[in-house]
């Protein structure tokens, strides 16, 4: 009998490969034919390895899943950076590769990245989500989020409705 072992820690800069492809394709999964494809492109081609490296070493953490020895998942978080909004702490980034979708890792990922918002601020936890990403919307909601505030992003040509999720 074989055992698969997961588990969550903080990033390491030599983690910057593995995240990269996760965002790469959990935002050409998400995201095609929501953000103009030559905008999404940049998007990707911008979150290299390279990119990841120098963002693991700011002061945000970022969670990553690991299973079987991957990275499958990851998460950014930290203080809250909307001041018109009462939150602590926000999840900036939440993703994971689409073939580890819908088996419980995001709500595994995401509750781990809650606690630890939890222990470093005091208030509720803040998520935004663009409108058209359904699954994300879908998602936030039945993880518990109330829908407090949305606004409009320019990408592009295009002006892209972003909702904000408050987790008590």
């Amino acid at each position: 009998m074989s055992e698969l072992v997961t588990g969550i820690r903080l990033a390491r800069p030599t983690d910057a490969p593995a995240i990269s492809g996760v965002f790469d394709a959990a935002w050409r999964d998400a995201y095609r034919g929501i953000i103009p494809g030559i905008q999404l492109e940049r998007f990707v081609q911008r979150r290299g390895p390279r990119w990841w490296r120098l963002a693991l070493r700011r002061n945000r953490p970022v969670a990553v899943l690991d299973v079987g020895k991957r990275i499958v998942g990851y998460a950014s978080y930290g203080r809250c950076r909307d001041t018109a909004i009462p939150a602590g702490g926000e999840i900036d980034e939440l993703y994971l590769q689409p073939e580890y979708q819908g088996l419980g890792f995001g709500r595994r990922l995401f509750r781990a990245v809650r606690n630890d918002l939890g222990d470093r601020f005091d208030g509720p936890i803040l998520v935004w989500s663009l409108a058209e990403n359904s699954r994300g919307c879908h998602f936030y909601e039945a993880m518990g989020g109330r829908r407090v505030a949305q606004t409009n992003e320019r990408i592009g040509d295009s002006a892209l409705t972003k909702i904000a999720y408050l987790f008590d």
